[in-house]
């Protein structure tokens, strides 16, 4: 509205340059509003890849649909994923839908493989929890949701899976209580037709939704219900949502208390006010499909725009960067034309190519080239806006978790904006606050897991020796999880990393990517004892020195390091 309104001072002789004379402020804004960072996390096997091949299938990204058990799925391109059927390294892709332009991170299910959730939960702004239908929650989706917690994230949960005979929708929403600990919201609720196929019910439209399958699932009906008592039963969930969003927002609740009436309230007055509960974390939008059979992707992307916030709605504590550059490196990959290729989520300013980046360690670094992130395939750009995601080649000492600036004084002068935005005379809880916003702005080292299984790695001859090293390095850049040290007693290179799969991978991308068939030794797990419950004893000692007796009392008492326990 701000921009039509501008438009139309111009002038009618001058409407097709407006555009250039926009002020930035209104033209960055009305740019990051319809921008979507999100992640998409799940147990293995939940369908998160076969999401997000639908995704960029409808958005008009890709021409077929890729299936993981064919291994020719875009997200899953290394020669690992393809082989087994799994997600191992977080791939970012970009894709249009409905006027907004989608920046999606495809994570893996496995838990040796968290780090790279971890990583890519710092350059969202939502995520989408999926959910296999027949299994519910399980235990890696606890996991990836405690992640997701930590970072503060609004979340869609999208139950997968919903075609097969044994899947159970109520079930799935009861262990988002019971298990999750959250208050899910239903939008739909799965139905099947006279033939037999998922079909889904709109709460918010009171409609029907009708996959056709005949032109994959691209196209689908939106059914009005006749009067029956499926109608009734879903104006009761209707009802049920208007009266839990309304205690939530005010907005809502005005309307429904000076209507005193449910059915008066509109369906853009519902969206609005469950976008609010969302991205302020008070609730779940919960939505249903099945991935495989195309039913529900397009609502899920609708759902994306619509209830998950734009980049500008979140990640304030960058503003004391003012228009400066301000981005957050969250992985690095190696590609063996371009060399290392840096992914960043610009937070403030714009990255331009050619442009001279410091980062937080100090070092120099210049952007070559950037490029918008389709997994392993990239397209070229000149420049990218604050809020978007980008990759940027050339970046050669950078690692993962660096925050990127445009200078060194721009560094220091945003670290005197931070302490001054507290004011001259910050509380303790604000001093607190303080060092916390400080340490997620301007921490060098990201927290990386400690290794459970550790093995020895030897190259095949001696003259390996060096590049198996250089291999090493850059598969440590790429993963900080994987540690590498020298035990100066054994001579041998010694590798800590987070599972059995995890080594295994490691070895076979050595071989696939550098041509270097290392040995592994045996594994050996790192494992660490505690104690069951306190213990208290006494010792008393009496002894006898030079013709005096002297007696010596001890008591010990061990007790559980909760800190150490749970770090």
């Amino acid at each position: 509205m701000k921009m039509l309104k501008y438009a139309l001072q111009i002038g009618s002789g001058q409407s097709n340059r407006f555009l250039w004379q926009l002020p930035n402020q209104i033209w960055r804004r009305s740019y990051t509003s319809k921008i979507r960072n999100i992640g998409i996390l799940a147990h293995i096997d939940a369908g998160k890849t076969t999401t997000t091949e639908r995704m960029l299938f409808y958005a008009g990204k890709t021409r077929a649909m890729g299936e993981v058990h064919r291994g020719n799925t875009v997200t899953d391109y290394l020669t690992q994923e393809r082989e087994r059927g799994i997600t191992i390294c977080s791939s970012a892709v970009t894709f249009p839908w409905n006027g907004h332009r989608i920046n999606l991170l495809d994570t893996p299910g496995h838990i040796d493989f968290t780090m790279e959730v971890e990583q890519s939960l710092y350059a969202v702004d939502g995520v989408v929890v999926v959910l296999d239908g027949t299994a519910g929650v399980e235990a890696q989706t606890v996991t990836v949701w405690t992640q997701a917690d930590k970072h503060k994230l609004p979340r869609l949960i999208f139950i997968n899976k919903m075609d097969r005979p044994d899947a159970d929708f109520e079930k799935c929403v009861t262990d988002l209580k019971d298990k999750l600990e959250t208050q899910p919201v239903c939008l739909q609720y799965p139905v099947k037709n006279e033939h037999g196929l998922l079909a889904i019910n709109d709460v918010i439209t009171l409609e029907q939704l009708s996959w056709q399958q005949k032109d994959l699932g691209r196209s689908y009906k939106n059914i009005k219900l006749e009067p029956s008592d499926i109608l009734r039963q879903l104006q009761e969930k209707r009802n049920e949502l208007i009266d839990q969003l309304s205690g939530l927002d005010d907005e809502l609740a005005d309307v429904v208390i000076s209507t005193e009436s449910f059915d008066k309230v509109d369906n853009a007055l519902i969206e609005r006010a469950l976008r609010r509960a969302t991205s302020q974390q008070k609730v779940v939008p919960v939505l249903l499909g099945s991935a495989y059979k195309n039913v529900g992707i397009q609502r899920l992307m609708d759902a994306v725009n619509s209830y998950l916030p734009a980049p500008e709605e979140r990640n304030q504590i960058y503003d004391c960067f003012g228009t400066e550059v301000a981005g957050k490196v969250f992985k690095i990959v190696h590609d063996k034309q371009r060399g290392p290729l840096t992914l960043v989520r610009i937070l403030r300013g714009e990255i331009k190519r050619g442009m001279r980046l410091i980062s937080a360690r100090g070092q120099a670094e210049v952007v070559s080239k950037l490029y918008e992130p389709l997994a392993d395939e990239y397209r070229e750009v000149s420049a990218v806006q604050s809020g978007d995601v980008v990759i940027c080649a050339g970046l050669k000492s950078t690692v993962t978790g660096d925050l990127l600036t445009s200078s060194q004084s721009a560094l220091k002068n945003a670290q005197k904006r931070l302490k001054q935005s507290l004011g001259a005379h910050p509380t303790k809880d604000e001093e607190d606050d303080e060092s916390d916003q400080s340490d997620e702005l301007f921490a060098i080292d990201p927290q990386i897991p400690d290794a459970v299984y550790f093995c020895s790695i030897e190259p095949p001859s001696v003259s390996s020796q060096t590049a198996m090293e250089q291999a090493l390095r850059q598969l440590q850049r790429e993963d900080p999880s994987l540690r590498v040290s020298y035990d100066s007693v054994t001579g041998q290179t010694v590798l800590g990393g987070m599972g059995e799969l995890h080594m295994d991978i490691i070895k076979s991308r050595i071989l696939s990517e550098y041509k270097i068939d290392v040995d592994l030794g045996p594994l050996q797990i790192a494992y660490k004892e505690t104690i069951e419950s306190p213990a208290l004893t006494t010792l008393s000692v009496e002894k006898e020195i030079a013709g005096s007796k002297q007696n010596v009392s001890i008591t010990l008492e061990v007790v559980k390091d909760q800190t150490e326990l749970f770090r």
